[in-house]
């Protein structure tokens, strides 16, 4: 696929085939991650495959009790009921349901900062961010060059050091379901337009015409 097309029909699928993903293809788009940028390219990442149902099954169920416990849920689910636009009521609506049954997914990847010897807490900045998210994103991006769908999410810690067995000093920053897409279709996406949020030279400043 061209490279734009790629970029400018990606979005976030939530619904999944049960369709296993082939190893040759989940390799493919991990090498592609790792060729992105990092800081001193230092490649301060592990990449977590989770494939075993049970572990899959263990992880969404704690997301969804946590979202539960919190009234995140239920607030996704008032935003939909209260929402005119029906562009937007379907994206609450798929991120509701997608909470409760996110082992759906045939496969888990959960992008980890690891340095060894450095300490967690010291990982858990913006600069250990800016390491590893361009690598997210080229992931997702091969992804979809592939025919894949992917949804970036959040990561709790707790379920993820207890299924998986990460070690202190390994930080996981996100967890990205990954599978053929059932039902859902790529873009094009719906943005705001350039114009309102790019300046030029200065702030506040719009492109000077001519």
């Amino acid at each position: 696929m061209d490279f734009f097309e790629v970029a400018l029909t990606q979005r976030s699928i939530r619904r999944f085939k049960p369709d296993p993903v082939p190893d040759e293809v989940l390799w493919k788009v991990l090498d592609t991650a790792i060729r992105a940028p990092s800081s001193g390219n230092s490649q301060p990442w592990i990449w977590l495959v989770v494939r075993d149902a049970g572990k899959r099954q263990a992880i969404g169920q704690e997301v969804l009790r946590r979202m539960e416990a919190s009234g995140g849920l239920e607030r996704m689910r008032q935003l939909a009921a209260r929402e005119q636009d029906p562009s937007n009521r379907r994206i609450w609506t798929s991120a509701a349901n997608f909470r409760t049954d996110m082992a759906q997914a045939p496969v888990f990847i959960i992008p980890c900062l690891y340095t060894p010897g450095v300490p967690a807490a010291n990982q858990r900045t913006l600069n250990g961010g800016s390491s590893i998210f361009g690598a997210v994103q080229n992931l997702m991006l091969a992804a979809r060059a592939e025919g894949l769908g992917t949804s970036l999410t959040g990561a709790n810690d707790d379920i993820l050091r207890a299924e998986l067995h990460l070690p202190e000093d390994a930080v996981p920053t996100c967890l990205i379901p990954l599978g053929y897409p059932d039902g859902e279709r790529f873009g094009p996406t719906t943005r705001k337009p350039i114009d309102t949020v790019t300046y030029w030279d200065d702030w506040g400043a719009a492109k000077k015409q001519g």
